[in-house]
């Protein structure tokens, strides 16, 4: 039989999971708190207008290098980081690309030590995450809470280019405007996320910090910008027949319900109502599935397609350009 718990010893027993929750939170607020800037964008409009944008960044190198949001940054080249021991400097946009919504940017002045970043593919529902931002222009703001959910997606756009950020991180941390391009960390102060958006009250949303993001950073670093390919076809996820089911062992493919006119799926001779299988050999379970592989060193480069057309596998080779995303 269970042994019930006097009412003292109740209280000492939440008391101390209080207690070991505030020092999580505590201990990474004391870990990323200085190494998560505030920024002052200016950004410009219209008519020579100028306006003042704020958000966040993550100190992520030795060497000055911050990470931030995409709409941070917007068109700027440069602005002010404020961090949270009063010291203030001058950045620089380094590069900055909107269908992931991440950017980097530079100090011209000294930075605190960098954050250490993590790996949200490691992340649990229900697990415990702390933000660190800088909402309403605050400096050092913390809130607490746990990731909501994973898998999220997040429509990114950048004039007629459209894409859908996967993988989102969902969490239930208060994030407030200028929380975007701040941290979002697990409870040894790993960066695992880049908070990006508010979707609704208690609900925000984050850029995960994975290989896939790791990827674009290092482009951006090198190159100041994102070259993707594109194949000019939208679709769905449908299921498969019964029979091809049994034979690959998957449910599910990309139902096509838009080629693009002239496009390099065109070209190749795709159809709306063609249900995608595999690309270059791997699964199309999503449009995410086959995003993934419309990176740079598929831009030219032959990609062998394989559909279900009717009652008949039809394998394509397009040959995707580079995707220009325009202002």
């Amino acid at each position: 039989m269970a042994e019930t718990l006097s009412e003292p010893d109740r209280s000492r027993q939440e008391q101390a999971a209080l207690d070991s929750y505030s020092q999580i939170v505590t201990s990474v607020a004391a870990e990323l708190t200085a190494k998560v800037a505030a920024l002052n964008v200016a950004h410009r409009r219209s008519r020579g207008r100028f306006v003042r944008g704020t958000g966040s960044a993550v100190v992520f190198t030795d060497d000055g290098f911050l990470l931030t949001n995409a709409h941070v940054v917007g068109h700027s080249d440069a602005g002010t980081a404020h961090f949270a021991d009063g010291t203030t400097t001058p950045f620089h946009v380094i590069g900055a690309d909107p269908l992931s919504d991440l950017a980097v940017v530079r100090a011209d002045g000294p930075t605190p030590p960098p954050a250490r970043l993590g790996e949200a593919d490691a992340l649990r529902v229900g697990q415990l995450v702390v933000a660190v931002g800088n909402p309403l222009g605050l400096t050092g703001s913390v809130t607490a809470g746990v990731v909501s959910a994973l898998g999220r997606s997040l429509p990114a756009s950048a004039g007629r280019a459209t894409r859908v950020i996967d993988d989102v991180v969902q969490t239930d941390a208060t994030l407030h405007p200028g929380s975007s391009g701040g941290a979002l960390a697990t409870a040894d102060g790993s960066v695992v996320g880049i908070n990006t958006a508010i979707a609704d009250v208690g609900l925000g949303l984050a850029i995960p910090v994975n290989g896939t993001s790791r990827r674009i950073i290092a482009t951006l670093l090198s190159d100041g910008r994102v070259r993707r390919a594109y194949l000019g076809l939208a679709g769905i996820p449908a299921p498969l027949p019964p029979l091809l089911r049994a034979r690959t062992g998957r449910h599910t493919g990309l139902r096509i319900v838009e080629v693009v006119p002239a496009s390099p799926a065109a070209r190749a001779g795709l159809r709306d109502g063609d249900l995608l299988i595999t690309a270059h050999g791997e699964p199309v379970t999503s449009a995410q599935a086959l995003q993934r592989l419309m990176l740079e060193d598929a831009i030219g480069r032959p990609l062998a397609l394989t559909a279900l057309r009717g009652d008949a596998l039809v394998d394509v080779i397009a040959t995707p350009v580079e995707l220009i995303a325009e202002d």
